[in-house]
């Protein structure tokens, strides 16, 4: 399958339009793919560049902001200086918890949409996931010793505030190249999950949370379904524990309503606008933008992701098509069709971090995507986050210079 490698034209295409806005994933994206979420480390010139575009650069991330494990934390370990960080505004601006959790470039949080009870439930989640993460690990591994346990509970269990979650990594290490064993890891886990969310509908929250796999291959019965790991894909890494409605998608309409709101001063959405008052549908989404967005106020959209999947299915010759970009790319694809704004899609090839997964050079967009797909890259960046990094620096220095002329 062919697909644009040089990124000229579409840059030129950025560089000339009066309004746009860059909404970005981060892991695998500007961030290289760890086995170990704790190790991840980010570029100090990405960093500065991504202040140079003020506005028009949000982030969208299944992430945190903040917590230990928060890209707070790795940008202050980047620079070494908390008060700097802060007193220059070097936070990314931007979505956490695929939705939830907003923050401006000097970590100004705020979330809205929560309820007391559904965030007591969550700070409940990691300790459920403990006790039922070393029952599962001593059976698929009985002679591992405590210590070495509790050692992978520390890496796999993300005690986060609003996406507790699971990661496979550490325990895919322990079972190699043993095919049989990794896809245990994920049965068993998912299971597990489950277990929570009736935890959950138990304590009257039937409606407050689901379930987001990562990668997936899409939904059935609105639940998303898990990528089993093959000879050639790992398959899904992890399952986060998140809040109904946290969907990126949603997502892009929450930032579109603050990016409106700051260059006209009045949010087209209103000010009380979040994850729980959004359509659902992308229909639905790109009906309540034109109600409320006029074409003029509507910026130039460049959408930038790394987990899209396409897995053809041999019995029925179909395609399952997932990941957890996959739905805000496509919705920012849609809505520039909508409004006649030529949006620009850039998937960035995160396999060769530490985390496997299908790679471009080697199989072309194998399992990523096909030709019948709806969603179409702008630009691929086949040698991963450096690549998109040394690129996007690039474009804010150009942007800068464009929008700072007078």
């Amino acid at each position: 399958m062919n697909f644009v490698t040089n990124p000229f034209e579409v840059e030129s295409k950025i560089l000339g339009s009066k309004n746009i806005f860059i909404i970005q994933d981060i892991d695998g994206v500007c961030i290289p793919l760890v086995k170990d979420p704790m190790n991840r480390k980010i570029s100090k010139d990405y960093i500065f560049a991504a202040r140079k575009f003020k506005n028009e650069f949000s982030v969208l991330t299944c992430g945190e902001h903040e917590g230990k494990r928060g890209v707070n934390r790795i940008i202050e370990r980047c620079i070494n200086n908390i008060s700097e960080v802060k007193e220059k505004g070097l936070y990314l601006r931007g979505l956490a918890a695929c939705g939830v959790e907003y923050q401006d470039n000097i970590a100004n949080t705020s979330f809205e949409g929560i309820t007391k009870e559904e965030l007591e439930f969550l700070s409940k989640v990691p300790k459920m996931m403990r006790s039922k993460f070393k029952k599962i690990v001593n059976y698929l591994f009985p002679r591992l010793k405590e210590i070495e346990i509790n050692s992978h509970a520390i890496k796999s269990i993300c005690e986060t505030k609003f996406s507790p979650t699971i990661n496979f990594n550490s325990l895919f290490e322990l079972s190699k190249n043993d095919l049989k064993k990794r896809r245990q890891i994920q049965e068993m886990f998912e299971i597990m999950m489950n277990e929570i969310l009736i935890c959950a509908e138990k304590e009257g929250l039937s409606r407050s949370f689901f379930l987001h796999i990562s990668p997936n291959l899409g939904k059935k019965n609105d639940c998303e379904i898990i990528k089993y790991s093959t000879k050639d894909d790992i398959g899904s890494t992890d399952i986060q524990f998140l809040l109904e409605g946290a969907v990126k998608d949603s997502g892009v309409l929450f930032l579109l309503n603050e990016y409106i709101g700051s260059i006209k001063g009045e949010k087209p959405f209103g000010e009380k606008f979040n994850f729980r008052n959004s359509p659902r549908t992308l229909e639905e989404k790109i009906s309540f933008c034109r109600q409320y967005i006029n074409h003029e106020d509507m910026p130039l959209i460049i959408g930038v992701g790394d987990t899209v999947t396409s897995t053809f299915n041999a019995k029925d010759k179909t395609h399952s098509r997932g990941g957890s970009d996959r739905s805000f790319l496509e919705f920012i694809q849609l809505l520039g069709k909508s409004y006649g704004i030529d949006n620009k899609i850039i998937f960035v090839d995160s396999s060769y971090g530490e985390v496997f997964r299908p790679s471009t050079k080697e199989t072309g967009l194998v399992g990523i995507t096909d030709k019948r797909d709806n969603l179409k890259f702008d630009i691929v960046f086949q040698n991963g986050p450096n690549e998109y990094v040394n690129w996007f620096i690039n474009l804010a220095i150009k942007r800068y210079k464009i929008k700072n002329k007078n």
